[in-house]
């Protein structure tokens, strides 16, 4: 394969709409970036890029460290640096970020990303002053982010069921619960600031859902914000676009009426959600679908 295809693929897959996608793409080439500094480092045994690197994107504890860099509550998220970190975070959130969007749509996904983070990484700041000595002193990974997607999920649809290697079909909220049962008796371990910020992540999924349900998005506020950054690029596309007229007449028939109200439902159900669509919506879509 090409460069040059290789890099068409990877505009074709990042322009999907999909921001499972772009969360991922983005993790691994922090994760990327990381590495390659490091190779360089232990082949010129010159430490110092890489330090610095890893210190501008961690979060630090305690309290006075995290003032002096208050930015890593959000970097932190997406920076890892072991291999197999990095692998389980992507496989977990390509599995659950993607069922999660299914059913609330894709426009909550990135909103809660980053709530579930900052919710981990509040708590292991807090965890640091209430535990000093057990805590390390910085963090990465994604792993509060994408607990907190897994059990929303989880909590909204707890019997949904997924096929696992070796256990076969499991549901939802017994995955949830066994991820949050281990992650609790691990703490003697060690990691423990990282499993409490997993923790932290937990509970604001299973808050989030909760909340939903009682008719209050905490995502919201963000979704208006990230929409109105989406509405400010388009209005600047449209200004520069100038389309030319033409002496031809359009002809709509009934089978372009059909492809584009298709069109208008699945654009429905990937920003929103199938939830969404009103009952005759499903009907129309359920008989579109029989018909092909």
């Amino acid at each position: 394969m090409n460069g040059t295809s290789f890099q068409s693929d990877i505009r074709y897959w990042l322009r999907q709409g999909n921001t499972v996608n772009h969360l991922l793409f983005w993790n691994i080439v922090v994760f990327l970036g990381i590495n390659i500094i490091r190779l360089i480092a232990f082949l010129t045994k010159q430490p110092a890029p890489l330090i610095w690197t890893y210190d501008q994107l961690a979060m630090h504890v305690p309290l006075s460290a995290f003032i002096l860099k208050p930015w890593g509550l959000l970097t932190y998220m997406f920076t890892h640096v072991e291999i197999f970190h990095v692998l389980f975070n992507m496989i977990n959130l390509y599995w659950f970020g993607n069922l999660f969007r299914d059913f609330l749509g894709n426009k909550r996904v990135l909103p809660l990303y980053l709530l579930g983070g900052i919710a981990g990484g509040l708590l292991y700041l807090l965890s640091s002053v209430l535990f000093p000595g057990y805590v390390g002193s910085t963090m990465v990974g994604a792993s509060a982010a994408i607990m907190c997607i897994l059990v929303a999920a989880a909590t909204l649809m707890p019997n949904y069921e997924i096929g696992l290697m070796f256990f076969g079909s499991v549901r939802l909220k017994w995955l949830a619960i066994a991820l949050v049962v281990l992650g609790l008796i691990s703490i003697p371990n060690g990691n423990i600031g990282g499993l409490i910020s997993h923790m932290g992540g937990s509970l604001l999924g299973f808050l989030y859902i909760r909340t939903l349900q009682a008719g209050t998005d905490m995502c919201k506020p963000l979704i208006w914000l990230f929409d109105a950054n989406t509405r400010r690029e388009n209005q600047q596309v449209a200004r520069k676009f100038k389309p030319k007229k033409s002496p031809l007449k359009v002809v709509k028939k009934a089978d372009d009426n059909n492809s584009s109200r298709l069109d208008q439902l699945l654009d429905k159900i990937n920003e929103k959600g199938y939830q969404s669509l009103s009952a005759e919506e499903k009907a129309w879509l359920d008989k579109v679908s029989k018909e092909n």
